[in-house]
């Protein structure tokens, strides 16, 4: 049996992986759940599937729920708390794999932290990868870590990539990437009109069941940029040669384009328990749960080139992994804060790329060769990013 820590426990992929393991208890054990604020569903989530540890990331609530677990049927859980905690588990000598969901720029160190342990990082986290670039990939590599991409679009690519082909390799065979996008839910609302989008429109996306941050992304295709990103580095492929398609049946995932003439299409019902499982199951396959495809239910599929007038947060992410360097890291911390202020009404929807836009332009894309660059770019943009917030409702 192979042992899982999931990062991020009581979000939407770290619910489906749950799901995933509780199919298969011969092969998988819980070690650790880990939650930061969602702390009654990952009570339930130790009550059902009773790990060594349960972390709370936010050490404020810890002792309320130490108290909780004490006084419950699985008062055995060690209970941690805080960030350091979170590295702590990803590490442990008896996990195996590490499910990264933790969302946003706070998955970074536990994350990097299991990939430098010799890990099977299943990467749900794009913004880790995003922020960190090189130093992960290099991390991967030192360690002798196994990384497989969680995000519907690049298990479809890793799944259409040549057989034993290692994530970080060149695919000399590949010409380009056809990384497909649902468009969200305003594909094609006016654009004069997205000014007035309201935080619950934006999160009311067509397909996917995802958290509020990641809806807006989708919204705003930023969720599509830092795929592109994260594609460049996962496959070792030029931005040039990764090509965003708008698919809103979400049934093709992503494909891969051969210098035969062949392209590889991955296709399934859109539910993340496919990639999850395909990941857990890895280099074989096991049941996910998720209902077969009917194809004649299907009956059309659709494919369109996205607007980067309608989409400049797309735009703006091919211009900063172009530009290299820091700027990853400077787009990925000024949407963050961009998108926090939007749900909280502080700005409006169309804001969202103005600010990423400003934010991007007070940097220069020096050289992120160590983390202490990474995680201070981090720290400035988000700085910058509020000022201009700021700026803008005054």
């Amino acid at each position: 049996m192979k042992g899982i820590c999931i990062l991020g426990a009581t979000g939407s992929i770290g619910v489906s992986t749950l799901d995933v393991v509780a199919r298969h208890p011969d092969k998988y054990r819980v070690v650790a759940l880990t939650a930061n604020g969602n702390l009654d569903a990952l009570y339930e989530q130790c009550l059902a599937h009773h790990p060594e540890y349960a972390v709370v990331a936010n050490e404020n609530n810890l002792q309320a729920f130490k108290d909780r677990i004490a006084n419950s049927p699985v008062a055995d859980i060690k209970v941690l708390g805080g960030a350091k905690a979170l590295e702590t588990v990803s590490t442990l000598d008896n996990v195996d794999s590490v499910m990264a969901a933790i969302v946003g720029a706070a998955g970074l160190l536990p994350t990097l932290a299991a990939a430098k342990a010799g890990k099977n990082v299943l990467l749900a986290n794009k913004e880790a990868l995003v922020m960190s670039g090189q130093i992960f990939m290099q991390a991967v590599t030192d360690a002798g870590a196994t990384l497989l991409p969680i995000d519907s679009e690049h298990n479809a690519i890793f799944q259409c990539m040549p057989a034993g082909y290692t994530a970080g390799q060149t695919a000399k065979q590949a010409r380009r990437i056809l990384l497909t996008a649902s468009g969200g839910p305003f594909r094609r609302t006016p654009i004069a009109d997205l000014d007035a989008v309201t935080p619950d429109q934006a999160v009311a996306h067509p397909k996917w069941d995802m958290g509020r941050k990641i809806s807006v992304d989708s919204a705003t295709m930023m969720n599509k940029g830092l795929e592109l990103i994260e594609a460049c580095l996962l496959f070792n492929m030029d931005p040039d040669d990764i090509q965003v398609v708008i698919h809103p049946q979400s049934i093709i995932h992503s494909m891969v384009d051969y210098v035969d003439g062949s392209v590889l299409a991955q296709m399934g019902n859109p539910d993340m328990r496919t990639p999850i499982a395909h990941a857990m199951a890895w280099p074989e396959r096991f049941d996910s749960g998720v209902a077969p495809l009917n194809i004649f239910e299907v009956a059309h599929m659709d494919f369109e080139q996205p607007d980067l007038q309608r989409f400049p947060c797309l735009r703006l992410a091919y211009e900063a992994i172009k530009a290299g360097g820091i700027m990853p890291t400077v787009l990925n911390a000024a949407n963050e804060i961009a998108v926090e202020a939007f749900l909280n009404e502080q700005v409006r929807f169309t804001d969202i790329a103005k600010i990423i836009e400003r934010s991007m332009a007070k940097f220069t894309p020096d050289v992120a060769d160590s983390l202490e660059i990474i995680l201070q770019a981090d720290r400035q943009a988000r700085e910058v990013a509020n000022t201009i917030i700021g700026e803008l409702n005054s």
